[in-house]
């Protein structure tokens, strides 16, 4: 913090204004003590629930459910199609309880027109036209059953993996209802894996490859490899698999299946190797050592 309080990024030198908490893969973060940290400095609170449509988050402080994208300033949302309220093209939406913050994003979107041909400020061309509204109000009577349906595809994945320590599935605290845009878990051979069901025809995803910090556009901020060891462990570990509300048990059988395969193949291969190399701990010892 600086002489009058203001709190200051480290690596920018420049004044901390908000704070953009993630609701990664259609779980929400822990929003309550994210709006408290807000609180104490003065930040503002714009969530990414762009992956989370309809997820919802207890809070402690308010004693009741609330649901992405109702509890900071304001909120952005995707409905790219692949995601789980998806149009047939891009499109995407904010959510605010501030008037005057709705009536800037508004003219934002339309080249910065408070009405036509008056442009009190610089905007850019982000409407969304009829065609892909008329989409999104159809499938938005389907959303619950669908989201609903991708919880029960969660819970069979993580019966399917319980016999194993070595595929590390998504937790889910009791405070969140997540909508599981993705199932992602974490494996130690990441590349590994993803080549042995490319084999079986069953295609996997990696979100993300190359963390926040890493990524040319950020190279300004002067972050380097290892500045953040845990998540870029993490991107070397993780896997999407499928996951979309008409996936079957018979094909989610098939995709565990594979991957169980390969998990007992590569404890067998490393168990297999000549006295003298070094050998890795254990299939329960490795898994023990995740962190």
């Amino acid at each position: 913090m600086n002489d009058s309080g203001q709190l200051i990024s480290k690596k920018s030198g420049q004044p901390v204004k908000a704070i953009v908490p993630v609701h990664l893969y259609g779980q929400m973060a822990d929003m309550d003590a994210i709006l408290e940290l807000a609180d104490h400095y003065g930040l503002k609170v714009i969530e990414d629930a762009c992956q989370a449509h309809c997820a919802e988050y207890f809070s402690q402080k308010l004693n009741r459910w609330m649901r992405a994208g109702s509890m900071g300033q304001a909120a952005a949302f995707s409905f790219y199609p692949g995601k789980n309220l998806g149009a047939c093209g891009e499109a995407g939406a904010v959510t605010t309880n501030d008037a005057n913050l709705a009536e800037k994003v508004k003219m934002l979107r339309d080249h910065g027109q408070s009405k036509k041909y008056y442009h009190d400020v610089e905007g850019y061309n982000g409407r969304l036209d009829a065609i892909q509204a008329g989409f999104l109000h159809v499938k938005l009577a389907y959303l619950a059953k669908w989201n609903e349906q991708r919880r029960e595809r969660a819970t069979e994945y993580n019966r399917l993996f319980a016999s194993t320590e070595d595929v590390i599935t998504p937790f889910e605290p009791a405070w969140s209802q997540a909508v599981y845009h993705l199932y992602v878990v974490r494996v130690h051979d990441q590349q590994g894996l993803i080549a042995y069901l490319k084999q079986d025809d069953i295609h996997t995803g990696i979100h993300y490859p190359i963390p926040l910090h890493l990524q040319n556009a950020y190279k300004h901020l002067k972050y380097s490899r290892g500045d953040f060891p845990k998540t870029e462990k993490i991107a070397r570990e993780t896997v999407s698999l499928p996951m979309f509300p008409q996936l079957t048990d018979q094909q989610q059988a098939r995709v565990a299946d594979s991957i169980l395969q390969f998990v007992l193949k590569s404890a067998e291969s490393h168990s297999a190797e000549p006295v003298g190399f070094a050998q890795p701990r254990s299939v329960t010892a490795r898994s023990s050592a995740w962190a």
